[in-house]
């Protein structure tokens, strides 16, 4: 078991990572002395561990539990509304505490509960999935828009992120696969030997083993946490966590939330952002390399057919780093090595038809 501190203009907090770390979450409820604890959950990560948690802490606390629908879906003013009447229906007050066990979805959403309920609450952190090393750490939460992903929410950090690798255990391969996408992104962005580690030790799925994730999760956290100690409210150089994400971010959305999941369109996302950098910044990334390694993993590699370019530029427009309809985009000037470029939102409309026109003509070939 290892931790990691996250530090923050406010606070300091440990990030818990191993196995067995679950048993560690007493102790840091202890040290915040919970008036009642709520723990949020979703369907799927229920089923298999609700009564470990509950049986965990409900002892020592008085403990309710709510359980939302599995799913980016579950991200929504419905829910959002629905959490804090459940909360104001059984009397949490300002000392309760907020425990988010699940995935990016239930990070998200309990985080930005937890920052507005009664103008501020405690929570922590119980992730169960590989994309939530990323999501878990750094106090983005929010809920979705149908104009577009985590328009809604704030700043706001926990007071613990306890990550137990034995839930990882159960994830099936597309939830796997989608964590892995942002596991590769800490490495394109900030650490060239954990990208050729990756690139050498693991062509697919299959061959991640216990000794790659612990390595894996620790690199990536040790990562975003130095990044939001440096800038925890995205000023400056927290964009860089956004490579790949504004084109990826516009994907999934068009999509549906749901349907393609985060992972997959990041994937592609990096795809078109890697391109970009070679053709912009003249450098020289290992771009068809990185696309067929992507392919073995099982990643999608172009822009749906049934998107256009038109579509996608509309929501990219929407993208919280876009002001006066410049489109700022995170590129490569080598791997673990970023820096930003602005377009007009005509130039970008060029570049990705370019991309995309380049992908369908390989495929043709």
């Amino acid at each position: 078991m290892e931790s990691i501190l996250v530090n923050t203009v406010d606070d300091t907090y440990p990030v818990i990572v191993g196995s067995d770390a679950l048993k560690e979450l007493p102790n840091h409820l202890r040290g915040l002395s919970p008036s009642k604890i709520l723990v949020i959950t979703d369907t799927n990560v229920d089923k298999l561990y609700g009564h470990v948690l509950v049986d965990l802490i409900g002892g020592d606390w008085k403990t309710y539990k709510y359980v939302i629908k599995s799913g980016e879906a579950a991200k929504s003013f419905e829910m959002f509304y629905e959490l804090h009447s459940y909360a104001l229906k059984n009397e949490l007050d300002r000392k309760s505490v907020i425990i988010a066990f699940g995935g990016g979805v239930v990070g998200d959403l309990s985080g930005f509960v937890a920052a507005t309920y009664m103008r501020g609450i405690p929570f922590i952190q119980v992730p169960t999935t590989l994309l939530a090393h990323d999501s878990a750490v750094g106090g983005k939460v929010a809920i979705n828009h149908p104009e577009g992903k985590n328009m809604i929410g704030a700043f706001y950090q926990p007071k613990a992120v306890v990550y137990d690798s034995n839930f990882l255990q159960s994830l099936p391969a597309n939830e796997m696969r989608s964590g892995f996408a942002e596991v590769i992104k800490h490495a394109l962005i900030r650490s060239e030997s954990l990208y050729q580690f990756l690139f050498k030790e693991i062509r697919r799925l299959d061959d991640i083993k216990t000794e790659h994730l612990q390595r894996m999760i620790l690199e990536g956290i040790q990562i975003k946490a130095d990044v939001v100690s440096k800038d925890e409210k995205e000023l400056g150089l927290r964009a860089i966590l956004n490579f790949g994400h504004t084109l990826g971010h516009a994907i999934e959305a068009e999509a549906g939330y749901g349907k393609l999941s985060h992972g997959d369109s990041i994937a592609i996302g990096m795809l078109f952002a890697t391109w970009l950098s070679n053709k912009t910044l003249d450098v020289s990334l290992p771009y068809h390399e990185l696309k067929l390694w992507f392919k073995e993993i099982g990643f999608p590699v172009e822009v749906p057919a049934s998107q256009s370019t038109d579509q996608l530029i509309s929501r990219m427009k929407k993208d919280k780093k876009t002001t006066s309809n410049q489109l700022t985009m995170i590129v490569l000037k080598e791997i673990g090595v970023t820096t930003s470029a602005i377009f007009s939102e005509d130039e970008l409309y060029s570049l990705l038809n370019e991309w995309r026109a380049e992908e369908r003509s390989e495929k043709v070939d």
